[in-house]
């Protein structure tokens, strides 16, 4: 693979999801020696409809940045988008980089949930959840009918299980909360999980990873440890609850997919969260 043709990485979200990334271009002659490519990346938004979409990585001129960020804003609005976008003029830009991207860049993105559109030159791959088959199969049909015909597209979208949606519905909005620094839940993060255990014991066959994320402040290593305590102090909670031990799994990934700015007090509270992903 060519690394000069890796551009562009955009995570989103709305409802209880990630927001889709996004990096396009055409063929292009071979960088410069030691030219690395155009990219950008996001981290995965918003937990809540509403929540900004953070775009981050690098490209080689301001005039670049500004017409992704502004591609972003248009579709999510003035406030919808953090930007964390380097320029770095020693990086290599596809022909029509800027141009590509921001087609790509529309309001059906805000339909994909949980998921993400990465592009590494001519190839597109796109994963995430949608309401229904008649819009999975819409939102690729649009994004290749924007592009020239050497684009690939590898469509994951996926409509999602009923039992996802009930789970997601009963959490809500909703940060299931622990003491300070420790795995402990308090008594509002116990009434929640209070709330989902039925809801959980109905799941037959299926399998539901708990995932633990913190926000980005103090020591990576020892945030992604926390995070981990904290999924499997709410396994415990839920075994204790009548759930099956071996439907549940915990992970950890600490800092490392937040859905609100670190920025601000409200961010971080939103950072700090336990996921439910329903298996198939």
């Amino acid at each position: 693979m060519n690394c000069s043709l890796r551009v562009l990485v955009l995570s989103m979200a709305c409802g209880l999801a990630l927001v889709p990334a996004v990096q396009a271009q055409q063929p292009q002659q071979p960088p410069a020696a030691g030219a690395t490519a155009a990219r950008v990346e996001t981290t995965p938004a918003a937990v809540g409809k509403g929540e900004p979409v953070v775009a981050g990585g690098q490209v080689p001129d301001e005039a670049t940045r500004i017409a992704v960020i502004e591609a972003l804003r248009r579709v999510y609005g003035p406030s919808g988008v953090i930007d964390k976008i380097e320029v770095v003029n020693t990086v290599s830009m596809p022909a029509n980089w800027s141009a590509n991207v921001q087609r790509l860049i529309t309001p059906s993105l805000k339909d994909i949930h949980r998921g993400q559109l990465q592009i590494e030159g001519t190839q597109m791959a796109l994963s995430g959840e949608v309401g229904n088959e008649a819009l999975r199969q819409k939102i690729v049909s649009d994004m290749a009918n924007s592009l020239n015909p050497t684009y690939t597209i590898k469509n994951s979208l996926r409509v999602p299980a009923s039992e996802q949606i009930a789970v997601d519905q009963v959490l809500g909005n909703r940060t299931i909360e622990f003491e300070l620094g420790s795995a402990t839940l308090t008594g509002k993060g116990r009434a929640i999980l209070d709330e989902m255990a039925p809801i959980l014991q109905k799941l037959t066959n299926k399998s539901v990873a708990v995932v633990g994320h913190t926000d980005n402040a103090g020591n990576r290593t020892s945030n992604l440890a926390l995070s981990q305590s904290r999924a499997e102090s709410v396994k415990g909670y839920l075994v204790g609850k009548g759930i099956d031990p071996m439907t549940l799994t915990t992970s950890g990934v600490g800092p490392d997919q937040p859905v609100a700015s670190n920025a601000t007090d409200e961010g971080r509270s939103r950072n700090r969260r336990i996921e439910f992903r329903v298996g198939r």
